[in-house]
């Protein structure tokens, strides 16, 4: 199928936490919350948010777009504006799932629209040259890139096999790029992995957990998946034990899993899995720490998992893993973020007669967020682990920030950095390459017909983060117009 193609060449360990201020809508610079989370009375400012506002601001578009160009900067806002427009988005989703995209000259129209809007802003091309391009003019404005082959399911051995040659194909291009030009290689796991075999093997580990005496023969050595809090209502009859051939099958992910870690090695390149649905997420835990366990050695985390803030049990579980990782000397890499499946977990949970797993409030997904970096921060201080903090939330950057400077990690700390997606919360972005910190920007790329279903998928979870980011467009268009009356005076 054309999808599979791929292109060539526990509650006492929270008092460890030493938490900063949540991130609040104190201020006027604060992404505004997404779409479906209610929202608490504002706090008032402490002391943490003084120290955190004295330093380098998001305001002040003509520093923080000294080395974007203009045409860069017109394109952005465009863009920007466009899809913040919730009727345009909803109607171009329509069209991309309609007949229309069956009709072969209507479809070609439509994929040139789409290249050379929404495509061309939010991916970093549709091949490894255009993607090289995109990642050194990324480079020269001072920014990094984490490249990301935007597959994300397969069906079957075979789909997985060559799914993994593009990851592996995207690990050797990074070779060739600057050194440090690329940050991170992000992988899905369910690009290398049929869904079903992580819903079994999800489901498997669920009930180990309600049932410490349920053996699983093919259970490699991994970290604490589950807190007390943990959902497990996925799974409420006892599974079916694998059969032969789903063991196997599962041993060929590990090998998949091995050797792209292996190769990530060698090009001295992290390996970042992304964290999916919480219905999959054991599994997708559990193979990222059994591989951890392999490779992450003398404090340099190869790689990495992920931790969605806006998940109840979050800071438990980071807590856990990171405990069972200190008694095996194992360091560890986490890459922090709100989480971007609200809306189905929800009706998820609802659906079966459970409370969502995710947080009553965005002011409580702030916090956990914040927690969670603050406590990776104070473990990067005491010289062990690495933490990229992806938000684009600017009261949250200008907490790391604080963190940061308070407990003495230096501005260009090798285990430090901050993300957000391409094309997205570009004032955050330079704001914190401006204060010296590593940046770097998530970038898809692919084939345009194979990377859809990735932009189908991002515009429904982000619709609301779309619709927030009028500090970006507000700053875009003072630079613009500052440069246009330059220009002309």
């Amino acid at each position: 199928m054309a999808p599979n193609r791929v292109i060539p060449a526990a509650s006492k360990l929270l008092k460890a936490i030493k938490p900063f201020n949540s991130a609040s809508t104190t201020t006027v610079s604060a992404i505004s919350p997404p779409i479906g989370f209610p929202e608490k009375t504002p706090q008032a400012i402490t002391t943490a948010d003084t120290t955190a506002t004295s330093l380098p601001n998001f305001d002040d578009p003509d520093k923080l777009f000294s080395s974007v160009s203009t045409s860069h900067l017109l394109r952005t806002a465009l863009n920007l504006h466009m899809v913040a427009m919730e009727p345009m988005v909803d109607t171009g989703m329509w069209i991309m799932r309609s007949r229309l995209m069956q009709t072969p000259l209507i479809k070609d129209v439509i994929l040139e629209i789409i290249r050379s809007t929404i495509y061309d802003h939010f991916c970093a091309g549709e091949n490894p040259v255009a993607t090289r391009k995109s990642v050194l003019e990324l480079n020269e404005a001072g920014l990094r890139g984490m490249l990301v082959y935007a597959l994300e399911h397969a069906g079957d051995n075979e789909a997985c096999d060559r799914n993994l040659q593009g990851f592996v194909d995207t690990v050797e291009s990074a070779k060739s790029l600057p050194p440090s030009s690329v940050s991170f290689i992000i992988l899905k796991i369910t690009a290398i992995c049929p869904m079903n075999l992580l819903q079994r093997v999800s489901d498997l580990l669920r009930w180990q957990q309600q049932d410490p005496s349920f053996n699983l023969p093919w259970k490699r050595n991994s970290f604490p998946i589950f807190s007390e809090s943990s959902p497990l209502y996925h799974t409420l009859i006892k599974p079916e034990l694998l059969t032969p051939e789903e063991e196997r099958d599962l041993e060929l992910v590990h090998e998949r899993l091995l050797k792209l870690s292996q190769k990530c090695v060698e090009a001295n390149v992290p390996l970042s899995i992304d964290a999916e649905y919480t219905s999959i997420q054991p599994a997708i835990d559990y193979l990222t720490y059994s591989s951890a366990i392999i490779y992450n050695k003398d404090d340099n985390p190869i790689v990495y998992g992920t931790i969605q803030a806006y998940l109840k049990d979050a800071r438990e579980r980071l807590l856990l893993a990171t405990k069972a990782a200190d008694k095996v000397g194992v360091p560890m890499g986490f890459k922090v973020v709100r989480g971007a499946y609200m809306s189905s977990e929800g009706k998820l949970a609802s659906s079966l007669g459970y409370k969502s797993p995710i947080h009553d409030c965005i002011e409580d997904t702030h916090a956990c967020y914040n927690d969670c970096a603050s406590f990776m921060l104070e473990r990067i201080a005491n010289g062990s682990d690495a933490v990229v903090l992806a938000t684009h939330n600017v009261e949250s950057g200008r907490l790391a920030m604080a963190k940061a400077h308070e407990i003495g990690v230096g501005k260009v700390h090798q285990k430090l950095e901050f993300a957000q997606l391409y094309g997205m919360a570009e004032s955050l972005s330079f704001g914190l390459k401006n204060a010296g910190f590593q940046v770097s920007k998530y970038m898809p790329f692919g084939p345009i017909q194979l990377v859809l279903p990735y932009l189908l998928r991002r515009a429904e979870e982000n619709r609301g983060l779309l619709s927030a980011s009028s500090l970006d467009r507000q700053l875009t268009r003072e630079e613009l117009m500052r440069r246009l009356k330059t220009a002309i005076f």
